[in-house]
């Protein structure tokens, strides 16, 4: 295929992020795409944003937030599939991108998203998403919405010897650890998003992408098991369901009194562990019944990674640290 003939598909957000990172090099790695990625004036020089022009994606430099609707119109004139990643303060703030491209006729957008599967009215980040997906059915653009299953990463206890300031959050049972979650290797995300906008069987559709399944006590089992550290074992720090909801609504009663980040992570943290581990939403019977068109099916070619493989990795180097 041509340069000119393969679609041109620009990341907007967090290009250099996890997420956007994992997406940016699977598009790359796939060959069948031009990429492009936005990066704000003041990111231009760092040494990630280097990396990526090194290899050959086109970056455009733009502040998403502060263009007009003429600036957004021309930044999108030549794109063919826009993919989102900003962060999640930011989620509601796509509408004007969104009315860009369905101006200058974008084929496919994907909103940010990428998050675990579930109903409204349980956790308010979700809820914005969920607008968003309303809003684009609305402007009448093409599209595919994206749901992700809950980071292998993330999944896993710290060894009790570990420095990281995860360690003892890492150590904590959610309700009785008994539902089941959807699992995904974040740095695979990318790999499935490629698949999936090259599809024409997912354009204006739903997709939940997953590795894997299990209940936060197998994962505790498999971390334990794997890591070696014999201490883990009795390291459980069972939190209740009242407990779960009691830190949620402390963290966004401070977040609404002073706007703190740690108080926001803190309100979406725990809503999200009580969708996962009191309601059980992030399952794939849960992406179904909304729905969703299972990843696993569309593309069985696809070897998809267990915990128990992850764990391996995990365990071998320096524990994932979030940003």
């Amino acid at each position: 295929m041509s340069e000119a003939a393969r679609p041109l598909v620009l990341v907007v957000g967090g290009a250099t992020g996890k997420t956007g990172r994992s997406i940016v090099d699977a598009l790359l790695k796939d060959g069948g795409f031009r990429v492009a990625v936005t990066c704000r004036p003041s990111s231009l020089s760092k040494p990630p944003v280097a990396e990526l022009r090194s290899q050959g994606v086109d970056v455009r430099v733009a502040d998403i937030e502060a263009y007009s609707l003429n600036e957004l119109r021309d930044l999108l004139s030549d794109v063919d599939v826009l993919i989102s990643t900003v962060i999640f303060e930011l989620i509601r703030e796509q509408k004007p991108l969104l009315i860009a491209a369905k101006d200058v006729g974008v084929k496919r957008v994907i909103p940010c998203d990428f998050g675990t599967p579930g109903k409204r009215g349980v956790r308010d980040l979700h809820d914005a998403k969920l607008y968003i997906r309303d809003f684009v059915k609305q402007l009448g653009i093409g599209y595919t919405f994206i749901d992700v299953g809950w980071w292998m990463q993330l999944a896993l206890p710290y060894r009790s010897t570990s420095q990281s300031p995860r360690r003892i959050q890492s150590h904590e049972v959610y309700g009785g650890g008994d539902k089941k979650m959807l699992l995904t290797n974040l740095d695979h995300i990318g790999d499935y998003v490629a698949r999936i906008v090259a599809d024409e069987r997912t354009l204006n559709q739903y997709v939940i992408v997953w590795e894997d399944e299990v209940t936060q006590l197998q994962a505790r089992e498999i971390g334990e098991r794997v890591s070696g550290d014999d201490a883990l074992k009795t390291s459980r720090i069972y939190v209740s369901a009242d407990e779960i909801r009691r830190r949620a609504r402390e963290g966004k009663a401070e977040f609404l009194r002073n706007h703190s980040r740690l108080a926001e992570l803190k309100w979406v943290s725990y809503q999200y562990q009580h969708s996962m581990h009191v309601l059980g939403e992030n399952s794939l019977a849960t992406a179904k019944a909304l729905g969703a068109l299972d990843v696993r099916e569309l593309y069985p070619d696809i070897v998809a990674m267990t915990l128990e493989e992850y764990a391996q990795e995990f365990y071998e180097r320096e524990p994932f640290a979030m940003g």
